[in-house]
């Protein structure tokens, strides 16, 4: 960056200028995402490194690629909550209430996400299908 720089304060060229631009860019959205971590404890997965990396994506892709993985990790999902919905109730697990009740919420958000996955992409392969009759 200190070259850029260097080369931005004698004669910049159009690449020199662009390849700033970008730079700033990503250091921007950097920072974005730390600080969302930092506030939040989640990243928000706009800059590049981390854009693929989000469990929403993961579950997409496995969606589209391998339905039977995607259906089953659904399952396991859905039984995790059975199970701490159980646990909940049962007084032998009174001292473990606060980690049961936080497994309990992260599952619900990872049986958010599945239905969001499964509503976004079944629209999007129902729609293709009408296309495909239609034509």
């Amino acid at each position: 960056m200190t070259k850029l720089d260097e080369a931005l304060d004698k004669k910049p060229t159009k690449s020199d200028v662009t390849q700033m631009a970008e730079l700033r860019i990503r250091n921007l959205q950097c920072f974005a995402e730390l600080q969302s971590y930092n506030d939040t404890g989640k990243f928000l997965y706009k800059h590049p490194l981390l854009k693929d990396k989000s469990e929403f994506n993961e579950l997409a892709k496995l969606f589209r690629t391998d339905s039977s993985e995607f259906l089953h990790r659904h399952k396991n999902v859905l039984d995790n909550i059975k199970r701490y919905k159980s646990y909940l109730k049962r007084n032998d697990r009174q001292d473990r209430r606060a980690s049961d009740r936080a497994n309990l919420r992260r599952h619900q958000e990872c049986e958010r996400m599945f239905k969001m996955v499964m509503e976004q992409y079944s629209d999007k392969a129902h729609g293709q299908e009408e296309n495909e009759r239609g034509s």
